[in-house]
C-alpha cells in the first residue's frame, strides 16, 4: 500500500525528502528526548514516540508534510494528569501514561471517523493564544530548577516559584553555564537559518563537555542510563477506576490535539478540505494508539517541525519516514552515547520551546486589534498557568463562546446616508459626505436578527427614531447585512412596526435576500407592513417614502411607548 502523501513520488525526486529527513532528525532527537521528561517518561520513550507517531502518520495521513511525534504542548497535561493518580517515574505512572495515550487515539481516531473536526473552531485564536502561552509560562517555572542545578519540587505553578526563590542560594554555576551555553547555540541557529539543529549542537557539545570534563564529579546531573533496543508491544495495565480518572484528560488532550493538527495543516497555505483533515486527524489517532501500544505516550502534530521540513524542500512524508527510521537507529543502538547529557541542557531545550509558545508578537497584534480579545487572552493564560491546563482549556471553550454570543447580541450597525450625486447609501464612516432625505432613517444591522439580540435592536431602532434632528416619517431597514431572522427576532420587528406605525413612522425593507424574504413571509411579517413595502434596493424605497407622509399623517420627535 501506498502512503497517501507519497502517491506519484519518483526515485529522481527522492532528494529533497531525504535532506529534509535528515535535517528533521537532527531536530527531532534532542527535542523529542526534552519533551519526554517533560512528560515524566523515560528519554527514549520520547524517541519512539517520534518513530511510531511519523510512521503511522506517514501510512495513513494524507497531508505531505506536518510532522507527528512528542510534543511540549500536551506534554504537561499529560505529566498532571496521570500525577494525580500515581507516583511519577514509577512503574505504575509508565503504565498509565500509556493508557492514556491509547484513550486519546481513539478519542482521536473517534473525531476523525465521524468527521468531527469542526470542533476545534469552538477556540478563537487569542483564546488559543492564552492557552499556548499558559503552557508555555508552566514549562518556563517547570524547568528554572533544571537550568540552575536547584532541587525544585512544588505541586503549582505559584508553588513551583516560591520554592525557586527559597532555593536560590543554591543556584549550581555549572549547570547554569551549560543551560546558558545550549540556549545560545539554539538562538544564534534560529537567527542564521531555522534548518541549522541549534539544539543538536548544544546537546553534543555539553554531552562531550561533561564527559571530557568529568563534571558529574563536580555536581553537574545528568540522564544517566538509557535503556535501548526495540520496546515491548502490550497493552498497558490499568482499572476502570484509572480510565475513569484519565478520561477529562484524554478529552483535554484530544481537543488541543485536534485544534493544533488543524492550525498545522492549513498553515501550508491551502486549506485542506474536511474528509482529508478528518482523515488527518484519524492518522493521529492511529499514531497515539500505536505509541500506547509500545510503553510511550500520546502524540501530536508539530508546528515548528512542520515548518522546518517545509523550509528544508521536503515534499512528501518520505522525510518523516526517513528521520523516523534514523531516530530508531539511535533509539537501538547510540543511547550510550548519552549517559552523560546534562539535565541543564534538556531543561535549556524546554525553555527555548516555552518561549515559542508565548507568542508574544501574537499577543500584541491582539492588543491593537481589541482589548476585549486581549482580556480575554490573558485570563486563558492565567488559569492555565496557575490553575491548570485541563481547567484552562475549559475556560478557553467557555470564553469563546461567551465572547461570540455576546457580541451576536450586540451586533454593530449604522444609519446610512445617499453618496451626493449617486443612488448609493453608505455608512457616514467610509470617507465619503453623505446626505440625508428629510423624514427617512435608513438603518443597517450586522447580524442575523434572532432572539438573543431582537430587544436590543427594537431598543437601539427606537433611540435613533427619538434622536433625530427632523421628524421621521419613514424607517427603511436595509436587509443586506441580515443572513436570517428567527421566529423572535420576526415577531419583535412585528411589533416594532406596529409600535411605530401607531406614532406615524412607516417600516420599510429593502435588499432582503431570498432566504430573510423567506423567514418573513412565514413569519407573517410580510403580511403585517405590507407587500408594498419590500423593495429591491434603499434608493426605491427612500424615493417612495419620501414622497408623502406615512399613514397615519405625523412624524415622530417623541411620545413613542
Amino acid at each position: 500500500m501506498i502512503a497517501p502523501s507519497m502517491r506519484g513520488l519518483r526515485p529522481a525526486a527522492l532528494g529533497p525528502d531525504v535532506l529534509a529527513g535528515l535535517t528533521l532528525l537532527a531536530i527531532a532527537v534532542p527535542e523529542q528526548m526534552a519533551t519526554a521528561r517533560l512528560a515524566g517518561m523515560p528519554a527514549a520513550a520520547g524517541l519512539y514516540a517520534f518513530v511510531v507517531g511519523s510512521a503511522l502518520f506517514a501510512l495513513l495521513g494524507p497531508d505531505r508534510w506536518t510532522s507527528v511525534g512528542a510534543d511540549s504542548t500536551i506534554a504537561p497535561i499529560i505529566a498532571a494528569a496521570v500525577a494525580g493518580v500515581a507516583v511519577t517515574g514509577s512503574a505504575r505512572y509508565l503504565h498509565l501514561v500509556s493508557l492514556l495515550a491509547l484513550m486519546v487515539g481513539a478519542v482521536l481516531a473517534a473525531v476523525g471517523l465521524l468527521r468531527l473536526g469542526w470542533i476545534s473552531e469552538l477556540m478563537s485564536t487569542p483564546v488559543v493564544t492564552g492557552v499556548l502561552a499558559g503552557i508555555g509560562v508552566e514549562i518556563l517555572v517547570r524547568e528554572i530548577p533544571a537550568v540552575l542545578g536547584l532541587p525544585g519540587g512544588g505541586s503549582s505553578t505559584l508553588d513551583r516559584l516560591r520554592l525557586i526563590v527559597d532555593q536560590l542560594h543554591d543556584v549550581h554555576g555549572i549547570d547554569g553555564a551549560i543551560a546558558a551555553g545550549v540556549l545560545g547555540c539554539i538562538v544564534l541557529a534560529e537567527r542564521v537559518d531555522r534548518r541549522i539543529p541549534g539544539a543538536l549542537a548544544g546537546l553534543v557539545v555539553s554531552t562531550g563537555a561533561v564527559a571530557a570534563f568529568h563534571l558529574v564529579a563536580h555536581g553537574v546531573a545528568v540522564v544517566g542510563a538509557l535503556h535501548g533496543g526495540l520496546p515491548a508491544v502490550a497493552f498497558p495495565s490499568g482499572s476502570w477506576t484509572d480510565a475513569r480518572h484519565l478520561l477529562v484528560p484524554a478529552l483535554t488532550i484530544a481537543f488541543v490535539c485536534v485544534a493544533q493538527t488543524t492550525a498545522t495543516v492549513r498553515s501550508g497555505g491551502v486549506a485542506p478540505s474536511s474528509g482529508e483533515l478528518d482523515r488527518d486527524l484519524l492518522a493521529l489517532g492511529a499514531s497515539s494508539l500505536g505509541a500506547g501500544m509500545l510503553g510511550s505516550f500520546a502524540v501530536d502534530s508539530s508546528p515548528p517541525r512542520t515548518e522546518v521540513v517545509r523550509a528544508s524542500g521536503g515534499r512528501t512524508q518520505l522525510s518523516g519516514v526517513v528521520a523516523a527510521a534514523l531516530v530508531l537507529l539511535v533509539a537501538l543502538f547510540a543511547t550510550g552515547l548519552l549517559h552523560d547529557l546534562p539535565d541543564a541542557t534538556l531543561g535549556a531545550i524546554l525553555l527555548f520551546v516555552a518561549t515559542r509558545l508565548l507568542r508574544l508578537r501574537e499577543l500584541r497584534a491582539i492588543w491593537r486589534f481589541d482589548l476585549l480579545e486581549l482580556f480575554l487572552a490573558v485570563v486563558t493564560l492565567v488559569v492555565v498557568a496557575l490553575v491548570g491546563i485541563e481547567q484552562g482549556v475549559l475556560v478557553a471553550v467557555l470564553l469563546s463562546l461567551a465572547e461570540r454570543t455576546w457580541r451576536a447580541a450586540r451586533p454593530r450597525d449604522a444609519v446610512l446616508g445617499r453618496e451626493p450625486g449617486t443612488t448609493h447609501w453608505i455608512p457616514p464612516d467610509v470617507g465619503r459626505p453623505t446626505e440625508q432625505v428629510s423624514g427617512v432613517l435608513v438603518y443597517l444591522l450586522y447580524a442575523p436578527l434572532w432572539f438573543g439580540n431582537a430587544e436590543h435592536v427594537a431598543q437601539r431602532i427606537r433611540g435613533l427614531v427619538r434622536s433625530q434632528a427632523e421628524p421621521v416619517r419613514a424607517l427603511v431597514l436595509d436587509a443586506d447585512g441580515v443572513p436570517e431572522i428567527d421566529y423572535t427576532g420576526a415577531r419583535r420587528l412585528g411589533e416594532l412596526a406596529r409600535e411605530l406605525r401607531g406614532a406615524g413612522v412607516t417600516t420599510a425593507i429593502a435588499r432582503s435576500s431570498h432566504l430573510v424574504h423567506h423567514d418573513l413571509k412565514h413569519s407573517g411579517l410580510i403580511a403585517d407592513i405590507g407587500p408594498e413595502l419590500l423593495f429591491a434596493s434603499v434608493e426605491e424605497a427612500v424615493e417612495a417614502l419620501a414622497k408623502g407622509p406615512a399613514p397615519g399623517g405625523r412624524g415622530v420627535s417623541g411620545g413613542m411607548a
